[in-house]
């Protein structure tokens, strides 16, 4: 046993076999993890005049009984107990739940303390806790601790005091002296007092501080030390690109670059000539120009003599970035292949044949790209788009058809600076935060539903002069639980509408494949004007004639997946239309639909979004990668993450991290984590 806190908490009074086991189930095993246990909240305490305070408010006060109890049985058990109150001047009633026993103990002219739920407008205060006596000062702020079964919060509390009394003498400062000093954070001891014991809202300031910043610091080095043994445990190809010829490239494009492009591709072209194996996330706005981005990483790789791959989620995207490509690489000698479930047959070998030769430059496909039967003469760099469609598993079998090829992942969905570095922490991430000149910002609007006719007048306007519409809505089929408008209903209805004018289409999740498939080429063909469709359109179709989109129950998404689905029309010269229909019943859903209309700047949203909803919903329910914090809070306390990012970057490159004694405690965790081994953290 290295320390008397490596102890289990059975050595600590009162705690037996049963509590033992009740603690386990929170995580906590010895000394130091009851040390380590913090509170989610405080009450707070402090004795309050109720002239300051609102409705709904929860209160202490102190006052002297002033009537006789009275006891009121209801069912089995179960009673009410209520009494005068004069607390200061206030003459208020008091209602206990369930604790008759007080009864007898509640003498008129005796002294209580009482904290509860205060009814402004019926003058009374429901009570949860009752102390016969004056309030005692044991502090302004009581901790509360999450508990489960028969464990309270009071016994937990207890049982930290005793640890706290006992042990926290042997506590070690995990974090160096300079740090201490240069953040002016409390050590390690004072934090724990200040954290479970605080007499002052100062004191709780200083002791959460300090550990937000720890936490923060301890992550953040386990995501560093997992990049740096990831890259020096793979080596990369350290591609020899031809400079000359990607500059002469590069100029030959009918555009200019914009600077966030220009970064991106020196943060690219840096990872290609590295030693070290490329571990890249590209994340853009939709129209940011990140398939350019993608396209002069793949020529720069093909100067070098390797072969470039690009997996995309479905079939149409595939055709789409193989047009651009080819349109892309027309003055240059670049041999492009597309490869999906639809090429078959003689067609299908002879690709095949010519991939495995090297006769091949640029393989653009599907799924298809990772069957067994597709090899590569020499995999340079894989480019991944709308990489969170891919399992972890598909995207390993691409990287593992060539020998330690870079990896480029891109993604549409801006994602908030505070979740990229969070997780996506392990790898390195560039950003386009521009969009290319000439681009027209989609002008957004938020209509009312008794608006609807104004509104399909509107898009009628667009549809004489040539151009298409998508209509969003949230479900395919009428829900008995939900009251919001189905794809089927709207179809239908619209069908209608425009009967013998102009022709609708209907897609949906649950269409096969090539059915969706089909209806997105007549789409793209102008076959079909309006496409009434669920979220399905959101990821990749590109359809430049489409100026018009009607997202009907527009409260119902989070605004990443509205700019999202809005960023489907606006990709051709003229001027582009959103049109939110919504009735939020809550202000944040009316707060969303403001800001919608307010900015098109996709990583501006994303940050709201994660402020309106929080980092769980951000990524769904069951995203992992979300590690849980005790203390810290990625929102609200994102620029310590920044700081502690910095730090930990610093300490990882740094001599003195992995040989100073100052840092042992620090490695030790690491080392605990499982960081050092390379293996994928929680």
């Amino acid at each position: 046993m290295n320390s008397p806190l490596d102890q289990e908490v059975t050595v600590l009074r009162g705690i037996g076999e049963e509590t033992a086991v009740q603690l386990a189930g929170l995580d906590i095993h010895t000394i130091r993890d009851i040390l380590y246990y913090l509170p989610y909240r405080y009450d707070d305490m402090r004795l309050r005049d109720l002239s300051d305070v609102e409705h709904d408010e929860r209160i202490t006060v102190e006052g002297k009984v002033h009537s006789e109890p009275s006891l009121v049985y209801y069912g089995k058990k179960r009673n009410r107990l209520t009494f005068r109150l004069l607390a200061d001047r206030y003459l208020i009633k008091a209602v206990v739940f369930n604790r008759g026993y007080l009864k007898g103990k509640l003498q008129p002219n005796s002294i209580v303390t009482v904290t509860g739920k205060w009814d402004k407008h019926r003058q009374t205060l429901t009570c949860f806790e009752v102390i016969l006596g004056p309030h005692e000062r044991v502090g302004d702020f009581q901790p509360v601790y999450a508990v489960k079964g028969s464990l309270t919060v009071k016994a937990l509390r207890r049982f930290i005091q005793e640890a706290f009394d006992e042990y926290a003498q042997y506590m070690e400062e995990p974090l160096p002296e300079p740090l201490l000093m240069k953040y002016k954070l409390v050590g390690i001891k004072d934090a724990l007092s200040f954290m479970h014991f605080p007499e002052t809202a100062r004191e709780m300031k200083q002791g959460r501080r300090r550990f937000v910043y720890e936490e923060f610091l301890l992550f953040q080095l386990k995501m560093q030390a997992l990049r740096k043994m990831r890259r020096e445990r793979t080596s990369g190809a350290g591609q020899k690109y031809d400079l000359q010829k990607l500059k002469a490239f590069i100029a030959s494009l009918p555009f200019t670059l914009t600077n966030a492009q220009k970064k991106a591709v020196n943060e690219i072209c840096y990872d290609l000539k590295s030693p070290y194996k490329m571990n890249r996330l590209l994340q853009g706005d939709v129209g940011s120009g990140k398939t350019v981005v993608a396209a002069i990483a793949l020529f720069a790789s093909v100067t070098a003599g390797y072969q470039g791959a690009l997996m995309v989620p479905t079939e149409i995207l595939a055709e789409q970035h193989e047009e651009s490509l080819k349109e892309i690489f027309s003055k240059t000698d670049l041999r492009i292949e597309l490869l999906t479930s639809s090429v078959k047959g003689k067609k299908r070998d002879d690709i095949l044949e010519r991939l495995k030769s090297g006769d091949i430059d640029i393989m653009i496909g599907t799924h298809s790209l990772i069957q067994d039967d597709v090899d590569f003469h020499r995999l340079g760099l894989v480019i991944t788009d709308e990489q969170h469609r891919f399992g972890v598993e598909q995207r390993r079998i691409l990287k593992e058809k060539g020998e330690h090829p870079d990896v480029l992942f891109m993604t549409a969905t801006p994602i908030p600076r505070t979740l990229a570095i969070t997780v996506f922490g392990e790898m390195d991430v560039s950003a386009i935060n521009e969009l290319p000149k000439g681009r027209k910002p989609i002008e957004t609007y938020w209509a009312k539903q008794e608006m609807l006719d104004r509104v399909l007048d509107f898009m009628e306007k667009e549809l004489r002069e040539g151009r298409q519409a998508y209509v969003i809505c949230p479900l395919i089929e009428e829900s008995d639980k939900l009251d919001v408008q189905n794809a089927i209903d709207v179809y239908e209805m619209l069908s209608s509408h425009f009967q013998g004018r102009y022709s609708t289409g209907l897609m949906h999740g649950r269409l096969p494949a090539a059915e969706k498939d089909e209806i997105m080429k007549a789409f793209s063909r102008n076959e079909i004007q309006v496409l009434v469709s669920t979220t399905v359109v959101e990821v990749g179709v590109n359809v430049p004639n489409a100026t018009f989109m009607l997202i009907y129950d527009a409260e119902r998404f989070g605004l990443a997946q509205l700019h999202q689905l809005r960023g489907r029309v606006g990709r051709g010269s003229s001027q582009s239309y959103c049109i939110l229909l919504a009735d939020p019943k809550t202000e944040i859903g009316k707060e969303r639909m403001r800001i919608m209309t307010e900015t098109n700047d996709g990583f501006a949203l994303s940050e709201r979004d994660l402020e309106l909803r929080g980092p769980g919903d951000f990524f769904g329910k069951k995203q992992s990668g979300l590690p849980e914090f005790q203390v810290a809070d990625m929102v609200h306390d994102y620029r310590v993450l920044e700081v502690a990012r910095n730090d930990a970057l610093e300490m990882i490159e740094s001599e003195e991290f992995w040989n100073g004694e100052s840092y042992k405690i620090l490695r030790s965790r690491l080392e605990q984590s499982g960081a050092l081994s390379g293996e994928k953290l929680d």
